[in-house]
């Protein structure tokens, strides 16, 4: 038997470009579910350097001090191994919790899950349902461009 010579099997450069997906915006119960913890997180995560506990930031690594300050504790570089514990604990709690309810973590509070959400709400919101996005990047005109530019 002959080996396939390496050029037969590299992906050809005239092979046409994969298509765009254009994402639907889903309804329902779990969606909506989906939405207001995707609302909690956003917000957490905008507001957190924000808020304080007893005069200090409630969460604030302060590289100068060589300190990390989480909900009032102080830790100094020493303490790490009770914080990286901490961590090895929450990171356990995760696995335990995805392999008994599936993708509770990844389908509704993953962090890239969130931002994705987020930005195929601004897409829907800029540039309309799916059937529109469809129509307008067939036929583009100086307000499609400037929507995409938005977005």
């Amino acid at each position: 038997m002959q080996p396939i010579p390496a050029q037969d099997i590299t992906p050809s450069a005239t092979a046409p470009p994969r298509g765009r997906l254009y994402v639907r915006e889903s309804k329902g119960r779990f969606q909506r579910l989906r939405r207001v913890l995707n609302g909690v997180l956003m917000t957490a995560f905008l507001l957190l350097p924000w808020l304080s506990w007893r005069g200090q930031a409630l969460v604030w690594l302060d590289i100068a001090g060589r300190e990390f300050h989480l909900f009032g504790a102080t830790f100094h570089p020493q303490e790490f191994v009770v914080l990286a514990l901490a961590f090895i604990a929450a990171a356990f709690g995760l696995f335990a919790v995805t392999a008994l309810a599936g993708r509770v973590w990844c389908g509704y509070t993953c962090p890239q899950s969130v931002w994705s959400f987020a930005f195929m709400w601004v897409e829907h919101r800029l540039e309309g349902a799916r059937h529109r996005r469809l129509r307008r990047d067939r036929n583009p005109t100086a307000a499609h461009r400037l929507r995409k530019v938005l977005k």
